[in-house]
């Protein structure tokens, strides 16, 4: 013997079923994690956390972990189907580029996002036009990349080790010609809240500029200069 189950979904679960309601023809016995499964089965990208109520058999119970069954004469069976993020679409990722090519911040930023993060903080090093009173024409940048790479790859397990709510993380560099206003690096770190990501972004730049082998040519009006960083340990163990 079958009967008539109604089955209704909202929210998450309503976009990625198509639809608001269906009626399922089940076996008269048949215990809530069969009905679970029957749905994933119908719609197997919502594999979901449930919450079924039954007006008939006054059944209140979380699915799919139940086995208690489920005796329905007819359609009075509501169930309310709460889809959730599958996180392994989501895995922690670093994204790492150096490039010749312009920056871009929206490209960055949108490697990061996560549903699970409500935070998203940027760092963008762009190129100004001065420099202790001289005038800064552009900036040329210069990297051994593979080294660059793997010490940049060395500042987000530290980071992750640091900070590990943090989710993703984005640093892009440019190598070659920067123009005054352009990005220079651009670094996105994104975590469930605002705190992790900020500290972390700040802890990436601080680390890049005194551990990578980038190196800064300024070029002025009638001059150039290398420039190093303040925060690179050569710099202080010369002085």
């Amino acid at each position: 013997m079958r009967c008539q189950v109604s089955v209704l979904y909202f929210a998450r679960s309503a976009e990625l079923a198509g639809l608001r309601c269906e009626t399922l023809s089940v076996p008269r016995q048949i215990t809530s994690l069969q009905l679970w499964e029957e749905i994933v089965r119908l719609h197997p990208r919502s594999t979901c956390f449930l919450e079924i109520s039954s007006w008939s058999c006054s059944l209140e119970t979380r699915l799919p972990l139940s086995h208690q069954l489920v005796e329905a004469e007819s359609a009075q069976v509501f169930l309310a189907f709460l889809a959730s993020y599958d996180e392994s679409e989501d895995v922690s990722k670093d994204f790492i580029k150096l490039k010749s090519e312009k920056l871009s911040v929206d490209e960055v930023s949108e490697l990061v996002i996560s549903p699970y993060c409500g935070a998203v903080s940027l760092f963008i090093g762009t190129t100004r036009n001065n420099f202790e009173g001289k005038k800064v024409i552009h900036l040329e940048y210069e990297a051994y990349t593979s080294m660059a790479e793997t010490e940049i790859k060395k500042i987000c397990r530290d980071v992750r080790q640091k900070w590990p709510s943090v989710k993703h993380i984005a640093v892009h560099h440019r190598l070659g010609v920067v123009p005054i206003t352009e990005a220079s690096v651009i670094i996105a770190v994104s975590s469930p809240h605002r705190a992790e990501s900020l500290e972390a972004v700040t802890y990436c730049i601080h680390t890049l500029k005194a551990s990578v082998p980038i190196w800064k040519k300024e070029i002025y009006e009638d001059e150039y200069s290398w420039k190093e960083n303040k925060e690179c340990f050569w710099a202080n163990s010369e002085k």
